[in-house]
């Protein structure tokens, strides 16, 4: 639609960034109404599979033991629900190349972090609540760290420049 700069959706909604010089609420509202009445006969693209090598524990998930404990299981079982689940992009949000990822079994389901750290290294792996994530860039957050890979989430010199794509099947894989 000219005028839209940006849409950004999420869970439950979606932001539409746009330029109220070219266009405003009310076009914009028409235009995603008429687009809803079609939705059912959007044939949405075959997702991927992306495989990410991950290094679980130690210095790489400083919070793997923590939330083994919570769970009253073993690190190694934290990683093994971990890798055996298949995982979806929900969306990207956050900060560029940050996938919100559904799909974490109900066994390893836990709390963010009641503090959260000034900074996390870019690469890492955490679980929040239902979902799991990976940190494209060194940011303050919240999740808790069970491993970090190598892989580079975002890169603007790539097309397209996030690895994962909202849709995209994710299984993690440890090194």
């Amino acid at each position: 639609m000219p005028g839209v700069l940006n849409m950004h959706p999420a869970y439950q909604s979606i932001l539409i960034v746009f330029d109220p010089f070219t266009t405003n609420h009310a076009a914009i509202e028409v235009f995603i109404h008429a687009r809803w009445l079609d939705v059912e006969s959007v044939t949405p693209p075959e997702p991927r599979l992306i495989k990410i090598p991950v290094r679980y524990g130690g210095t790489d998930g400083p919070d793997l033991q923590s939330v083994a404990e919570f769970h009253g299981i073993t690190p190694q079982q934290v990683i093994e629900g971990h890798t055996s689940a298949l995982f979806r992009v929900s969306f990207l949000g956050f900060v560029p190349g940050f996938a919100y990822l559904s799909g974490l079994p109900e066994s390893l389901v836990t709390p963010r972090l009641s503090d959260p750290r000034k900074i996390v290294p870019a690469g890492s792996v955490g679980i929040a609540g239902n979902q799991s994530g990976i940190y494209p860039f060194a940011t303050p957050g919240g999740w808790r760290l069970i491993g970090r890979t190598p892989e580079s989430m975002f890169d603007p010199g790539r097309e397209p420049m996030s690895l994962l794509e909202t849709g995209d099947h994710v299984r993690f894989v440890p090194l």
